[in-house]
């Protein structure tokens, strides 16, 4: 298959609708801009809907009504704009409907800035609204795996009825890699049975976040924590990277975690024996995974590097649980990490 040069944007506003998405629904926002205006071109040839909202809280409305209908449906912003439809991803992830949320993450709080961050992890693998509930979290760290990673998000949501989030760095977005496009998927014509169809002389059904009986609303949320555990069970993914012999461990994400497999191959060049540890899925977090590397005889020191003050940091904490000291090296403002830095860290006498 031909490679084609895309910018991140656009890799992953095309793979959205070879995966079948057929309405999206957003707002502009930087450094995300170019999702919905290759959207606002590219739905009208595949007799699709492109709707610029005039808000976010009413573009995650509308994804609520197009996906409880049954569609494919997907919706895009950047930090600020994520946390305006949050209220929004909380009842659709209570209505138990599958959509996909592309978040190409830019410096906060506040407004902030369009520069790179990744300071929106704790929004995203918390449940960033209201209530018990989470949804999958998928980081690319390279154009091509966004492309992969968007197709792989439009079928876990409608495997597991709940929203999924592609955490993009900004980086990932605005960078220009080839890439080799799926084939087009044939858009379903048999809607899920929960979907709202409006035909005459089906079973009526409801689709619903409200529960004013107490028991009504424990058992959704039960029902919602049996699903995620089977999320946990089943689909984490983690990259391991030269990690065999590792005496030192270094764990970053999306483009960051580029950045940190450079510095593991001059680290190794250098002698030191440092591996990779990548988390694809920042929820489920790969928490079995990196405590099997801590509780390893040969394991000295994790390192974690991210462009934030150290959100993730708290998940590799949690799993290493004591076992080694792990250190920090965290970039904010849109800085981003070298790999100079990285090996000073790791020459350290810890």
């Amino acid at each position: 298959m031909e490679k084609q040069l895309l910018k991140g944007n656009e890799a992953i506003s095309e793979a959205a609708v070879r995966a079948g998405c057929r309405f999206y629904f957003g707002y502009p926002i930087t450094p995300q801009n170019q999702i919905p205006e290759y959207m606002s071109k590219r739905m009208p040839e595949v007799d699709g809907c492109f709707l610029q909202a005039e808000s976010e809280v009413a573009a995650i409305n509308m994804v609520y009504g197009a996906g409880g209908s049954g569609a494919r449906v997907m919706t895009s912003s950047s930090s600020p704009g994520i946390s305006l439809k949050q209220e929004g991803i909380s009842y659709i992830a209570a209505a138990e409907i599958p959509c996909v949320i592309v978040n190409m993450v830019r410096g906060g709080p506040g407004l902030g800035s369009i520069q790179p961050s990744q300071g929106d992890y704790f929004q995203s693998t918390r449940g960033g609204g209201h209530g018990d509930y989470r949804h999958i979290v998928l980081a690319p760290a390279t154009v091509q795996e966004a492309v992969d990673l968007v197709h792989l998000a439009f079928d876990l949501a409608d495997k597991y009825r709940m929203p999924v989030i592609i955490f993009g760095d900004g980086m990932i977005g605005q960078m220009m890699e080839p890439v080799e496009l799926p084939p087009m998927q044939e858009v379903r014509t048999e809607f899920p049975d929960f979907a709202t169809t409006g035909k005459r002389g089906k079973d009526r059904r409801v689709i619903n976040s409200l529960y004013i009986e107490t028991y009504q609303l424990e058992e959704l949320i039960n029902r919602l924590k049996s699903r995620y555990e089977q999320v946990e069970k089943n689909e984490t993914m983690c990259e391991e990277y030269m990690t065999e012999d590792a005496e030192i461990i270094l764990t970053a994400f999306g483009t960051v975690s580029r950045i940190a497999k450079n510095a593991v191959k001059q680290a190794r060049e250098m002698g030191f024996k440092v591996g990779l540890l990548r988390p694809v899925t920042l929820w489920p977090f790969p928490t079995k995974i990196m405590a099997s590397y801590a509780n390893k005889d040969s394991v000295k020191r994790f390192i974690d590097i991210e462009m934030n003050d150290g959100q993730m940091l708290e998940d590799v904490k949690l799993a290493v649980n004591g076992a080694v000291k792990v250190d920090f090296i965290g970039k904010l403002g849109g800085i981003i990490p070298t790999p100079d830095e990285i090996i000073e860290m790791i020459k350290e006498d810890k």
